[in-house]
């Protein structure tokens, strides 16, 4: 346990004090013109035209908002990871005959697919989604990039039933499918770097599915096996982020699933806790805490010198949390980690899918708003 007074830095770099996962809420001329272009009603560029207009209104209301880091609040995709899966050569888009199970929701039936080897292309569109962003935020704040993490493709190419047999038919070894999956990834990065990014945050929920003890008993129950899976993540995930200019900001989220307001799984983090974190590659964990299901602070011990955002706020749920509490639970966490090193966030975006959690536009900047004020009163910046 940690002891001692800490002395507070001010955070020049993110992860900032108060902070964001990343998506927002689609607005509803963004989802109008969605619907119009699915039905052939109108243009990809006109779509397109739309996007720009909302980003821009998004990126005004962040720093309103007083965010020291924006996204273009994943606008332009339908999903948090499969639209980025899907720019990769040799990745498809599939259509499945029933989607994920959330907490008694189902998702839309769709997946990345195989048809041959990975690999990546200058043309992939989040290349030009971050172009935009950077130069529409400007320089007075940081224009961060999220994607799915290494590991989370892993783990939607060896889905057992949809994906696994496809992916056994282009690639002889599972190991030659990570290798390959982090090279493409690598060198996706530096080309986001050399686009302007300095801050890419790398979303990870196969650690929170693998937190569930029910999970982690189909994994051996299918003939998986649990250390091995742990070890492929990790292995995926460092080829990725290895040899990365020095002034490229990592980080990663996870979660237990964030679906219309629903989750996936539930499990402290204890159970892949010395993997997770043996992850050395990222400068900051982005981490979910806000119910009882993520288990105790005591996990934090593992961090060693990085830094952690606490998700305590709820983004699935309009309801604002109790300040005093909030506060409470962040020194109740700085007994693990210095006060120095912790952070504040919601525990996940507004809008992991273009579906959205089940709360109002109002409700979710409030919520911001919290953020900042718990985050001013706890760090005094």
């Amino acid at each position: 346990m940690m002891s001692g007074a800490s002395t507070i830095s001010k955070r020049t770099d993110t992860p900032f004090r108060y902070d964001i996962v990343g998506s927002f809420l689609r607005p509803e001329p963004l989802k109008i013109a969605r619907d119009k272009y699915l039905n052939n009603e109108i243009t990809e560029e006109q779509l397109r035209a739309v996007e720009d207009v909302e980003i821009i209104k998004l990126i005004a209301k962040q720093k309103q908002a007083g965010l020291k880091a924006v996204t273009d609040g994943e606008f332009r995709r339908s999903w948090w990871h499969l639209d980025f899966m899907w720019g990769f050569a040799g990745v498809d888009k599939v259509q499945l005959e029933s989607g994920y199970v959330f907490k008694g929701v189902v998702t839309r039936a769709e997946t990345a697919r195989l048809s041959s080897k990975i690999k990546f292309s200058n043309e992939h569109p989040f290349l030009e989604h971050f172009a935009f962003l950077k130069a529409a935020a400007g320089e007075e704040v940081v224009a961060r990039q999220a994607i799915p993490a290494p590991a989370q493709l892993l783990f939607e190419l060896l889905r057992v039933g949809d994906n696994l047999q496809s992916t056994l038919a282009v690639y002889d070894s599972i190991d030659e499918l990570v290798a390959d999956i982090g090279e493409a990834y690598h060198q996706a990065i530096l080309a986001f770097y050399n686009a302007g990014c300095r801050s890419l945050q790398l979303d990870d929920t196969t650690w929170g599915i693998l937190c569930d003890p029910k999970n982690r008993a189909r994994i051996e129950e299918s003939g998986g096996n649990l250390a091995e899976t742990l070890a492929r993540s990790v292995k995926v995930n460092e080829l990725a982020t290895k040899d990365l200019p020095e002034d490229l900001v990592i980080t990663t989220h996870v979660c237990r699933g964030n679906f219309k307001s629903t989750y996936l799984a539930t499990g402290s983090y204890d159970a892949i806790a010395e993997a997770y974190f043996s992850q050395a590659n990222y400068d900051a964990f982005y981490l979910e805490f806000d119910t009882e299901r993520a288990g105790s602070f005591e996990v934090l011990q593992n961090l060693k010198d990085r830094h952690v955002v606490l998700g305590l706020i709820s983004s699935k749920t309009g309801e604002l949390e109790n300040k005093a509490a909030i506060i409470a639970r962040i020194h109740e966490a700085a007994q693990y980690v210095d006060m120095d090193r912790l952070c504040l966030s919601p525990q996940c975006g507004f809008a992991s899918t273009e579906e959205g959690n089940i709360i109002t536009e109002e409700e979710q900047w409030k919520k911001i708003a919290l953020v900042r004020e718990i985050a001013e009163a706890v760090w005094q910046q």
